[in-house]
Protein backbone atom coordinates (compact mmCIF):
# COMPACT_ATOMS: atom_id res chain seq x y z
CA UNK A 1 0.00 0.00 0.00
CA UNK A 2 2.50 2.24 0.79
CA UNK A 3 4.45 1.75 -2.54
CA UNK A 4 1.21 2.13 -4.37
CA UNK A 5 0.27 5.33 -2.55
CA UNK A 6 3.74 6.75 -3.71
CA UNK A 7 3.34 5.38 -7.03
CA UNK A 8 0.10 7.36 -7.21
CA UNK A 9 1.42 10.73 -5.89
CA UNK A 10 4.45 10.40 -8.23
CA UNK A 11 2.45 10.08 -11.09
CA UNK A 12 -0.05 13.12 -10.88
CA UNK A 13 2.65 15.11 -10.31
CA UNK A 14 4.63 14.19 -13.34
CA UNK A 15 1.25 14.49 -15.27
CA UNK A 16 1.11 17.88 -13.93
CA UNK A 17 4.52 18.61 -14.47
CA UNK A 18 4.52 17.60 -17.90
CA UNK A 19 1.00 19.67 -19.45
CA UNK A 20 2.35 22.55 -17.15
CA UNK A 21 6.17 22.91 -18.17
CA UNK A 22 5.93 22.09 -20.96
CA UNK A 23 3.12 24.51 -21.52
CA UNK A 24 5.61 27.02 -19.68
CA UNK A 25 8.53 26.12 -22.08
CA UNK A 26 6.33 26.81 -25.18
CA UNK A 27 5.10 30.13 -23.88
CA UNK A 28 8.72 31.35 -22.14
CA UNK A 29 10.22 30.20 -25.28
CA UNK A 30 7.92 32.68 -27.63
CA UNK A 31 8.36 34.88 -25.28
CA UNK A 32 12.39 34.99 -25.02
CA UNK A 33 12.15 35.16 -29.07
CA UNK A 34 9.32 38.33 -29.58
CA UNK A 35 11.79 40.32 -26.61
CA UNK A 36 15.43 39.27 -29.08
CA UNK A 37 13.28 40.61 -31.72
CA UNK A 38 12.02 44.07 -30.27
CA UNK A 39 15.54 44.81 -28.70
CA UNK A 40 17.05 44.04 -32.32
CA UNK A 41 13.95 46.64 -33.76
CA UNK A 42 14.12 48.85 -31.01
CA UNK A 43 18.47 49.29 -31.78
CA UNK A 44 17.17 49.87 -35.38
CA UNK A 45 14.94 52.45 -35.28
CA UNK A 46 17.11 54.09 -32.99
CA UNK A 47 20.18 54.01 -35.28
CA UNK A 48 17.94 55.22 -38.06
CA UNK A 49 17.28 58.11 -36.27
CA UNK A 50 20.93 59.19 -35.39
CA UNK A 51 21.49 58.78 -38.85
CA UNK A 52 18.35 61.23 -39.72
CA UNK A 53 19.63 63.49 -37.41
CA UNK A 54 23.11 63.67 -38.76
CA UNK A 55 21.67 64.00 -42.21
CA UNK A 56 19.83 66.98 -41.63
CA UNK A 57 22.83 68.65 -39.88
CA UNK A 58 24.77 67.77 -43.18
CA UNK A 59 27.63 66.48 -40.67
CA UNK A 60 29.75 63.62 -41.39
CA UNK A 61 28.39 60.15 -41.32
CA UNK A 62 30.84 56.98 -41.45
CA UNK A 63 31.17 53.70 -39.47
CA UNK A 64 33.66 54.83 -36.98
CA UNK A 65 31.44 57.82 -35.91
CA UNK A 66 28.30 54.73 -35.61
CA UNK A 67 30.23 52.26 -34.18
CA UNK A 68 29.78 53.81 -30.52
CA UNK A 69 26.16 53.83 -31.50
CA UNK A 70 25.68 50.02 -31.69
CA UNK A 71 25.83 46.97 -29.32
CA UNK A 72 28.88 45.20 -29.84
CA UNK A 73 27.15 42.11 -30.11
CA UNK A 74 25.08 43.26 -32.88
CA UNK A 75 25.96 43.76 -36.80
CA UNK A 76 24.18 47.02 -38.32
CA UNK A 77 24.39 48.00 -41.96
CA UNK A 78 23.55 51.71 -42.87
CA UNK A 79 22.67 52.70 -46.50
CA UNK A 80 22.77 55.86 -47.91
CA UNK A 81 21.78 57.41 -51.48
CA UNK A 82 24.81 57.30 -53.43
CA UNK A 83 26.94 55.86 -51.05
CA UNK A 84 28.00 52.91 -50.30
CA UNK A 85 26.65 50.73 -47.39
CA UNK A 86 28.63 51.18 -44.06
CA UNK A 87 29.16 47.88 -42.22
CA UNK A 88 29.44 48.00 -38.19
CA UNK A 89 30.34 45.35 -35.72
CA UNK A 90 30.82 41.87 -37.20
CA UNK A 91 28.28 40.04 -39.34
CA UNK A 92 27.20 36.98 -37.30
CA UNK A 93 27.05 33.91 -38.93
CA UNK A 94 23.91 31.00 -38.79
CA UNK A 95 21.04 32.02 -38.05
CA UNK A 96 20.17 36.02 -36.99
CA UNK A 97 17.52 38.14 -35.70
CA UNK A 98 17.08 40.96 -38.30
CA UNK A 99 15.09 43.89 -38.38
CA UNK A 100 15.48 46.84 -40.95
CA UNK A 101 13.87 50.75 -40.59
CA UNK A 102 13.99 53.15 -42.79
CA UNK A 103 14.63 57.08 -42.29
CA UNK A 104 12.95 60.56 -43.65
CA UNK A 105 15.84 60.72 -46.09
CA UNK A 106 15.63 57.67 -48.37
CA UNK A 107 18.77 56.22 -45.71
CA UNK A 108 17.48 52.49 -44.40
CA UNK A 109 18.94 50.79 -41.05
CA UNK A 110 19.19 47.15 -41.05
CA UNK A 111 20.61 45.73 -37.53
CA UNK A 112 21.01 41.63 -36.88
CA UNK A 113 21.32 39.66 -33.83
CA UNK A 114 22.87 36.17 -33.58
CA UNK A 115 20.24 33.98 -33.17
CA UNK A 116 22.44 31.66 -30.45
CA UNK A 117 21.50 34.41 -27.67
CA UNK A 118 18.49 33.53 -27.74
CA UNK A 119 18.72 30.08 -27.89
CA UNK A 120 21.13 30.31 -25.10
CA UNK A 121 18.80 32.50 -23.07
CA UNK A 122 15.76 29.51 -23.70
CA UNK A 123 18.38 27.65 -22.43
CA UNK A 124 18.86 28.81 -19.43
CA UNK A 125 14.85 29.25 -18.83
CA UNK A 126 14.39 25.47 -20.11
CA UNK A 127 17.20 24.98 -17.08
CA UNK A 128 15.32 26.69 -14.46
CA UNK A 129 12.36 25.20 -15.44
CA UNK A 130 13.43 21.97 -15.16
CA UNK A 131 15.19 22.67 -11.57
CA UNK A 132 11.89 23.84 -10.49
CA UNK A 133 10.23 20.47 -11.98
CA UNK A 134 13.55 18.43 -10.03
CA UNK A 135 12.20 20.26 -7.17
CA UNK A 136 8.52 19.57 -7.02
CA UNK A 137 9.12 15.69 -7.77
CA UNK A 138 11.12 15.64 -4.74
CA UNK A 139 9.00 17.45 -2.66
CA UNK A 140 6.21 15.51 -4.02
CA UNK A 141 7.67 12.11 -2.91
CA UNK A 142 8.49 13.07 0.75
CA UNK A 143 5.08 14.12 1.18
CA UNK A 144 4.03 11.07 -0.79
CA UNK A 145 6.30 9.41 1.58
CA UNK A 146 4.89 10.74 4.57
CA UNK A 147 1.39 10.75 3.75
CA UNK A 148 1.91 6.63 2.73
CA UNK A 149 4.00 6.85 6.26
CA UNK A 150 0.60 8.36 8.18
CA UNK A 151 -1.84 6.04 6.50
CA UNK A 152 -0.35 2.67 6.32
CA UNK A 153 1.43 2.62 9.55
CA UNK A 154 -1.93 2.95 11.48
CA UNK A 155 -2.98 0.26 8.78
CA UNK A 156 -0.31 -1.67 10.16
CA UNK A 157 -1.18 -1.20 13.94
CA UNK A 158 -4.99 -2.28 13.34
CA UNK A 159 -3.40 -5.57 11.93
CA UNK A 160 -1.23 -6.35 14.66
CA UNK A 161 -4.36 -5.63 16.73
CA UNK A 162 -6.20 -8.05 15.06
CA UNK A 163 -3.72 -10.77 15.08
CA UNK A 164 -3.26 -10.02 18.77
CA UNK A 165 -7.07 -10.65 19.41
CA UNK A 166 -6.78 -13.83 17.21
CA UNK A 167 -4.07 -15.26 19.13
CA UNK A 168 -6.01 -14.58 22.48
CA UNK A 169 -4.61 -11.11 23.84
CA UNK A 170 -7.85 -8.90 23.79
CA UNK A 171 -6.40 -5.91 25.53
CA UNK A 172 -7.49 -2.37 23.59
CA UNK A 173 -5.15 -0.42 22.94
CA UNK A 174 -6.90 2.67 22.99
CA UNK A 175 -4.65 4.25 19.87
CA UNK A 176 -6.40 6.94 17.62
CA UNK A 177 -4.53 8.23 14.46
CA UNK A 178 -6.54 11.11 13.76
CA UNK A 179 -8.31 9.73 10.64
CA UNK A 180 -11.74 9.46 11.03
CA UNK A 181 -12.28 6.12 9.28
CA UNK A 182 -9.21 4.64 10.42
CA UNK A 183 -10.46 5.72 13.98
CA UNK A 184 -14.03 4.12 13.55
CA UNK A 185 -12.09 0.79 12.88
CA UNK A 186 -9.75 1.17 15.75
CA UNK A 187 -13.06 2.13 18.00
CA UNK A 188 -14.91 -1.40 16.50
CA UNK A 189 -11.52 -3.18 17.39
CA UNK A 190 -11.48 -1.62 21.04
CA UNK A 191 -14.98 -2.79 21.66
CA UNK A 192 -14.22 -6.22 20.20
CA UNK A 193 -11.76 -6.61 22.57
CA UNK A 194 -13.50 -5.71 25.43
CA UNK A 195 -16.39 -7.82 24.63
CA UNK A 196 -13.46 -10.59 24.13
CA UNK A 197 -12.17 -9.94 27.42
CA UNK A 198 -15.43 -10.35 28.85
CA UNK A 199 -16.47 -13.56 27.09
CA UNK A 200 -12.91 -15.19 27.99
CA UNK A 201 -12.91 -14.26 31.64
CA UNK A 202 -16.44 -15.21 31.83
CA UNK A 203 -15.29 -18.85 30.52
CA UNK A 204 -12.26 -18.42 32.67
CA UNK A 205 -14.48 -17.96 35.21
CA UNK A 206 -16.90 -20.75 34.78
CA UNK A 207 -13.51 -23.45 34.34
CA UNK A 208 -12.84 -22.11 37.66
CA UNK A 209 -16.12 -21.89 39.53
CA UNK A 210 -17.16 -25.45 37.90
CA UNK A 211 -14.09 -27.28 39.42
CA UNK A 212 -14.49 -25.57 42.75
CA UNK A 213 -18.02 -26.38 42.98
CA UNK A 214 -18.03 -29.44 41.56
CA UNK A 215 -15.02 -31.07 43.35
CA UNK A 216 -17.29 -30.70 47.13
CA UNK A 217 -20.49 -32.69 46.06
CA UNK A 218 -18.10 -35.10 43.83
CA UNK A 219 -16.14 -35.80 46.90
CA UNK A 220 -18.95 -35.95 49.16
CA UNK A 221 -20.47 -38.69 46.18
CA UNK A 222 -17.36 -40.74 46.67
CA UNK A 223 -17.55 -40.92 50.11
CA UNK A 224 -21.36 -42.44 50.43
CA UNK A 225 -20.16 -44.78 47.08
CA UNK A 226 -16.88 -46.06 49.41
CA UNK A 227 -19.79 -46.86 52.54
CA UNK A 228 -21.47 -48.71 49.98
CA UNK A 229 -18.68 -50.44 48.86
CA UNK A 230 -17.49 -51.47 52.44
CA UNK A 231 -20.53 -52.44 53.76
CA UNK A 232 -23.16 -55.46 53.49
CA UNK A 233 -26.10 -54.73 54.93
CA UNK A 234 -28.43 -54.26 52.84
CA UNK A 235 -30.52 -50.93 54.75
CA UNK A 236 -27.36 -49.32 55.09
CA UNK A 237 -26.66 -49.73 51.09
CA UNK A 238 -30.51 -48.05 50.68
CA UNK A 239 -29.70 -45.67 52.91
CA UNK A 240 -26.58 -44.58 51.36
CA UNK A 241 -27.87 -44.82 47.66
CA UNK A 242 -30.70 -42.50 48.59
CA UNK A 243 -27.75 -40.01 49.79
CA UNK A 244 -25.76 -40.83 47.11
CA UNK A 245 -28.76 -40.16 44.61
CA UNK A 246 -29.97 -36.74 46.63
CA UNK A 247 -25.73 -35.80 46.21
CA UNK A 248 -26.67 -36.43 42.38
CA UNK A 249 -29.39 -33.89 42.28
CA UNK A 250 -27.31 -31.47 44.12
CA UNK A 251 -24.41 -32.16 41.69
CA UNK A 252 -26.93 -31.36 38.57
CA UNK A 253 -28.22 -28.31 40.03
CA UNK A 254 -24.38 -27.25 40.54
CA UNK A 255 -23.75 -27.47 37.17
CA UNK A 256 -26.92 -26.19 35.99
CA UNK A 257 -27.08 -22.93 38.37
CA UNK A 258 -23.23 -22.85 37.43
CA UNK A 259 -24.15 -22.18 33.64
CA UNK A 260 -27.38 -20.17 34.58
CA UNK A 261 -24.49 -17.73 35.92
CA UNK A 262 -21.84 -18.11 33.20
CA UNK A 263 -25.18 -16.47 31.00
CA UNK A 264 -26.46 -14.14 33.52
CA UNK A 265 -24.76 -13.74 37.03
CA UNK A 266 -28.18 -11.76 37.85
CA UNK A 267 -30.51 -14.25 36.90
CA UNK A 268 -32.12 -16.28 39.94
CA UNK A 269 -34.45 -18.04 40.81
CA UNK A 270 -35.61 -17.38 44.13
CA UNK A 271 -38.46 -19.49 45.41
CA UNK A 272 -39.72 -19.91 49.64
CA UNK A 273 -38.25 -22.67 50.85
CA UNK A 274 -37.48 -24.69 53.91
CA UNK A 275 -34.11 -23.21 55.53
CA UNK A 276 -34.09 -25.56 58.14
CA UNK A 277 -33.98 -28.65 56.00
CA UNK A 278 -30.42 -27.26 53.68
CA UNK A 279 -29.13 -26.01 56.36
CA UNK A 280 -29.49 -30.22 58.12
CA UNK A 281 -28.93 -31.43 54.34
CA UNK A 282 -25.68 -29.96 54.58
CA UNK A 283 -24.68 -30.97 58.17
CA UNK A 284 -25.44 -34.16 57.16
CA UNK A 285 -23.46 -34.07 54.02
CA UNK A 286 -20.14 -32.79 56.05
CA UNK A 287 -20.48 -35.00 58.78
CA UNK A 288 -18.18 -37.73 57.54
CA UNK A 289 -15.86 -35.21 56.37
CA UNK A 290 -15.09 -33.49 60.13
CA UNK A 291 -15.43 -36.89 61.53
CA UNK A 292 -12.16 -38.16 59.47
CA UNK A 293 -10.67 -35.05 61.12
CA UNK A 294 -11.46 -35.83 64.70
CA UNK A 295 -13.89 -32.52 64.12
CA UNK A 296 -17.28 -32.08 65.03
CA UNK A 297 -20.00 -30.14 63.01
CA UNK A 298 -23.34 -28.87 64.76
CA UNK A 299 -26.43 -26.75 64.20
CA UNK A 300 -28.38 -24.85 66.39
CA UNK A 301 -30.90 -21.71 66.38
CA UNK A 302 -34.68 -20.72 65.66
CA UNK A 303 -36.17 -23.39 63.54
CA UNK A 304 -38.97 -23.60 60.81
CA UNK A 305 -37.86 -20.25 59.40
CA UNK A 306 -38.56 -20.43 55.80
CA UNK A 307 -36.56 -17.81 53.59
CA UNK A 308 -36.49 -16.98 49.65
CA UNK A 309 -33.56 -17.70 47.37
CA UNK A 310 -32.31 -20.97 45.19
CA UNK A 311 -32.54 -23.80 47.89
CA UNK A 312 -29.45 -25.47 45.22
CA UNK A 313 -27.49 -21.70 45.56
CA UNK A 314 -28.00 -21.59 49.30
CA UNK A 315 -26.74 -25.14 49.84
CA UNK A 316 -23.79 -24.26 47.41
CA UNK A 317 -23.11 -20.65 49.39
CA UNK A 318 -22.81 -22.87 53.00
CA UNK A 319 -21.16 -25.49 51.52
CA UNK A 320 -18.28 -23.00 50.57
CA UNK A 321 -18.06 -21.58 54.35
CA UNK A 322 -18.13 -25.32 55.63
CA UNK A 323 -15.29 -26.33 53.58
CA UNK A 324 -13.86 -22.77 54.59
CA UNK A 325 -13.83 -24.00 58.13
CA UNK A 326 -13.07 -27.49 57.47
CA UNK A 327 -9.23 -26.22 55.31
CA UNK A 328 -8.35 -23.18 57.13
CA UNK A 329 -10.61 -23.33 60.45
CA UNK A 330 -10.93 -25.05 64.06
CA UNK A 331 -12.33 -27.33 66.45
CA UNK A 332 -15.81 -27.77 66.12
CA UNK A 333 -18.14 -25.75 63.41
CA UNK A 334 -21.42 -24.11 64.22
CA UNK A 335 -24.55 -23.34 62.08
CA UNK A 336 -26.62 -21.14 63.80
CA UNK A 337 -30.03 -19.39 62.39
CA UNK A 338 -31.44 -16.28 63.87
CA UNK A 339 -33.66 -13.75 62.53
CA UNK A 340 -32.81 -10.21 62.18
CA UNK A 341 -36.17 -7.64 61.06
CA UNK A 342 -37.15 -9.18 57.99
CA UNK A 343 -34.35 -11.65 57.68
CA UNK A 344 -32.98 -15.03 58.06
CA UNK A 345 -29.31 -15.55 58.84
CA UNK A 346 -27.58 -17.94 59.15
CA UNK A 347 -24.19 -18.23 60.77
CA UNK A 348 -21.15 -20.17 60.25
CA UNK A 349 -18.40 -19.97 62.86
CA UNK A 350 -15.67 -22.17 64.05
CA UNK A 351 -12.91 -22.07 66.98
CA UNK A 352 -9.91 -21.38 64.40
CA UNK A 353 -7.52 -18.32 64.38
CA UNK A 354 -10.23 -16.46 62.14
CA UNK A 355 -9.06 -14.07 59.07
CA UNK A 356 -5.90 -12.14 59.46
CA UNK A 357 -6.07 -8.48 59.71
CA UNK A 358 -4.61 -7.80 56.45
CA UNK A 359 -7.14 -9.45 55.10
CA UNK A 360 -10.42 -8.21 56.10
CA UNK A 361 -13.32 -7.20 53.31
CA UNK A 362 -11.13 -8.04 50.75
CA UNK A 363 -11.66 -12.44 51.64
CA UNK A 364 -14.48 -12.39 49.11
CA UNK A 365 -12.40 -11.02 46.31
CA UNK A 366 -11.07 -13.36 43.74
CA UNK A 367 -7.88 -15.20 44.60
CA UNK A 368 -7.29 -13.80 47.89
CA UNK A 369 -6.69 -16.60 50.49
CA UNK A 370 -4.97 -17.06 53.43
CA UNK A 371 -3.16 -20.05 52.87
CA UNK A 372 -2.69 -21.96 49.67
CA UNK A 373 -6.07 -22.71 48.00
CA UNK A 374 -7.44 -21.23 44.90
CA UNK A 375 -9.49 -17.97 46.81
CA UNK A 376 -12.60 -18.63 44.15
CA UNK A 377 -15.00 -20.07 46.98
CA UNK A 378 -15.33 -17.11 48.91
CA UNK A 379 -16.16 -15.15 45.76
CA UNK A 380 -18.44 -17.87 44.31
CA UNK A 381 -20.85 -17.56 47.18
CA UNK A 382 -20.97 -13.77 47.43
CA UNK A 383 -21.85 -14.25 43.83
CA UNK A 384 -24.49 -16.46 44.44
CA UNK A 385 -25.92 -15.11 47.19
CA UNK A 386 -26.45 -11.73 45.87
CA UNK A 387 -28.18 -13.56 42.57
CA UNK A 388 -30.55 -14.39 44.97
CA UNK A 389 -30.91 -10.98 46.54
CA UNK A 390 -29.00 -12.27 49.77
CA UNK A 391 -25.71 -11.15 50.81
CA UNK A 392 -22.61 -12.68 52.00
CA UNK A 393 -20.64 -11.17 54.84
CA UNK A 394 -17.60 -11.60 57.81
CA UNK A 395 -19.27 -9.94 60.73
CA UNK A 396 -16.18 -11.40 62.55
CA UNK A 397 -13.00 -11.99 62.45
CA UNK A 398 -11.80 -13.34 65.59
CA UNK A 399 -13.58 -16.45 65.57
CA UNK A 400 -14.68 -15.99 62.48
CA UNK A 401 -18.18 -15.46 61.76
CA UNK A 402 -19.83 -15.48 58.04
CA UNK A 403 -23.10 -14.90 57.29
CA UNK A 404 -25.33 -15.27 55.08
CA UNK A 405 -28.71 -12.70 54.72
CA UNK A 406 -31.60 -13.96 53.26
CA UNK A 407 -35.59 -12.50 52.78
CA UNK A 408 -38.05 -14.14 54.82
CA UNK A 409 -40.61 -13.35 52.63
CA UNK A 410 -41.37 -12.89 49.28
CA UNK A 411 -40.54 -9.47 47.78
CA UNK A 412 -43.68 -8.57 46.31
CA UNK A 413 -46.57 -10.78 48.49
CA UNK A 414 -45.87 -13.21 51.68
CA UNK A 415 -48.66 -15.99 52.48
CA UNK A 416 -50.08 -17.32 55.65
CA UNK A 417 -48.18 -20.50 55.26
CA UNK A 418 -44.68 -18.78 55.19
CA UNK A 419 -46.05 -16.84 58.43
CA UNK A 420 -47.41 -19.95 60.02
CA UNK A 421 -44.03 -21.72 59.50
CA UNK A 422 -41.76 -19.45 60.83
CA UNK A 423 -42.95 -19.49 64.36
CA UNK A 424 -40.27 -19.70 67.22
CA UNK A 425 -39.26 -22.53 68.01
CA UNK A 426 -36.59 -23.53 70.80
CA UNK A 427 -32.85 -23.96 69.06
CA UNK A 428 -31.48 -27.69 68.75
CA UNK A 429 -28.00 -29.19 68.60
CA UNK A 430 -27.20 -31.74 65.70
CA UNK A 431 -23.86 -33.99 65.74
Amino acid sequence: MRRRLIQSTLAVVLVVIAVFGVSLVIVETQTITSTAQERVESEAVRLVSIVDSRLIGEERISAEILRDQVDPERYAVVRLRNRAPLAIGDKPRGEVIEATEHGEAGESVTVQEPRSEVTREVGRTLLIIALVALLAIVAAVLLAVRQANRLAAPLTDLAETAVRLGSGDPRPRHKRYGVQELDRVADVLDASAERIARMLTAERRLAADASHQLRTPLTALSMRLEEITLTDDLDTVKDEATIALTQVERLTDVVERLLTNSRDPRTGSAVSFDLDEVVKQQVEEWLPAYRNEGRAIVRSGRQRLRAVGTPGAVAQVLAALIENSLMHGGGTVALRTRVIGNQAVIEVTDEGPGVPGDLGARIFERAISGRNSTGIGLAVARDLAEADGGRLELIQSRPPVFALFLARTQPRRATSEDEGNEGSGAGTTVR
